[in-house]
């Protein structure tokens, strides 16, 4: 692949993006037991500044609430304890989004802090309620800044990173191009190379294994995603893995990804100039819509729906809504309404879709044709169990 072609890329997926979310982790932003880096958030807030004086939308997916709580408390290092970490995370937010308010004001901006949850995004309404707020915040001259609201967060409702939470961000704006800003020049790639993997930088190496740095990725596959070492930092908690993911999220619905080293000098500009720094995921040939994107990639699933071969069939190929007679089996417990997987007969998912049955009416109705469903369960709602208008497909 010759520079001439990376560089036309570089341009038509980065140039002219006009609404990029931007994710920078906490190893930007903060050092071990020193806290936040004022003159780091002062350089990206002048960043961000001047990306929206040429007209673009920025939000900022941003880390570093629990690091800065940790020096703020003066806490020997990160805690492992849930608890202790929310604490940090409590005292640290508050000191985070003054800093980010303080920089961004010298530009007549103001940062608007949003917290969420996975419920908050896995909830239809309030996925629609953040993405309403964040459109407002544009038109407030603010910058939306968004964090996992560790301070509540659990297992259960916890995002595990903020690479994800950014993928996910991007999905609920259908932004045009994710930034993940680490501490590292890009994706590392050893011999031999991935086929995925169109080109490298040419004399740009890093690691201890002295890997090749991956300018430009064409598909983020399973052979890419094994690239990432797995390692996590001490003070964060995403790898090189958990960029690659969120890669993959954002480029099959459409959008591009770039992984770069927040901590160059005016990353952004050079970013959105089109330069060849960091590692350029291309977005998938067709754009998913709004609500196919959170079917497929934000709402989790709370059960399954298992389907015989002519009902994949007529489901992948035909573009038909899942009727009872095609059901072998239901796995888990689920509502009316829930988001559930929809498997074929050798147990692999392919589908996602909300069903109008729960769980118990679906194993009543299963291999019945619709005209039964009402003398099985006394009334019926819908002839589809799963209609086509709410399902996305996997594959």
């Amino acid at each position: 692949m010759t520079a001439k072609t990376s560089e036309e890329l570089r341009k038509r997926c980065l140039c002219a993006a006009t609404k990029v979310v931007v994710k920078v982790g906490t190893n930007v932003l903060a050092s071990p037991g020193k806290g936040l880096d004022q003159k780091r958030i002062d350089s990206l807030s002048e960043q961000i500044a001047r990306l929206i004086q040429e007209g673009r939308q920025v939000v900022l997916v941003s880390s570093g609430a629990i690091g800065a709580g940790v020096a703020e408390i003066g806490l020997a290092g990160r805690p492992k304890l849930l608890p202790q970490l929310q604490a940090a995370a409590s005292v640290g937010q508050s000191k985070l989004m003054a800093c980010y308010n303080a920089s961004l004001s010298r530009f007549g901006l103001h940062a608007g802090q949003i917290l969420l949850t996975r419920e908050d995004l896995d909830s239809r309404d309030r996925y629609l309620n953040a993405s309403n707020t964040i459109s407002a915040l544009f038109e407030m001259k603010c910058v939306p800044v968004i964090n996992e609201n560790d301070t509540i967060s659990t297992d259960e409702i916890r995002f595990g990173d903020n690479d994800l939470l950014a993928a996910l961000v991007t999905h609920l704006i259908q932004a045009d191009l994710l930034v993940l800003l680490t501490s590292v020049p890009g994706l590392g790639t050893r011999e031999p190379v991935p086929a995925a993997v169109r080109c490298v930088h040419e004399g740009l190496r890093f690691g201890r294994e002295n890997l090749a740095v991956a300018d430009v990725v064409d598909k983020v596959d399973d052979e890419v995603v094994a690239l990432a070492s797995g390692e996590i930092s001490p003070s964060g908690m995403g790898g090189m893995e958990s960029k690659l993911q969120a890669a993959r999220i954002a480029t099959e619905a459409g959008e591009a990804a770039l992984i770069a080293d927040g901590t160059c000098p005016d990353i952004l500009l050079r970013i959105m100039r089109g330069e060849r720094v960091g590692t350029l995921f291309v977005p998938g040939a067709k754009r998913m819509r709004s609500y196919k994107r959170w079917l497929r990639f934000t709402s989790r699933p709370k059960g399954a729906i298992v389907v015989d071969e002519g009902a994949r069939k007529a489901l992948c190929e035909k573009g038909k809504s899942l009727l009872p007679s095609g059901i072998t089996g239901v796995e888990g417990e689920f509502g009316p309404g829930d988001l559930v997987r929809i498997k074929g007969p050798d147990g692999r998912e392919f589908a996602r879709g909300l069903s109008n049955y729960s769980s118990a009416e679906t194993a009543r109705i299963k291999g019945l044709k619709t005209s039964q469903i009402e003398a099985a369960l006394g009334c019926k709602y819908y002839d589809e169990v799963v209609h086509r208008d709410n399902m996305a497909l996997l594959e």
